[in-house]
């Protein structure tokens, strides 16, 4: 699964897009520096996602929607079409 299919899913199971979570996050004071593990649990706890799910957020929460381009067309498990993961929501994203 991609990285962008990863945070689709969840805005499909959850109603809330990446940039929303990411605002919610600061909100609970995580950010650049937070550790994975209080996100992964507020995560689980609040809007029941597994690890997998919640890491995809970790990363947009602590680091930003830029991904390594290693993962940009490279055919495998996680390849993405871009280097940038959209967080405005599935319905809007130009790469879909």
């Amino acid at each position: 699964m991609s990285f962008q299919a990863y945070l689709d899913n969840i805005e499909a199971k959850t109603g809330l897009t990446p940039r929303q979570f990411v605002a919610l996050a600061e909100e609970k004071g995580f950010g650049p520096g937070t550790k994975a593990t209080p996100i992964v649990q507020w995560l689980a706890e609040d809007y029941d996602l597994g690890r997998g799910h919640a890491m995809a957020l970790v990363h947009v929460i602590t680091k930003g929607p830029q991904i390594s381009a290693k993962h940009v067309d490279s055919g495998g498990t996680h390849s993405d079409p871009t280097d940038e993961l959209w967080l405005d929501g599935a319905a809007t994203n130009p790469h879909r």
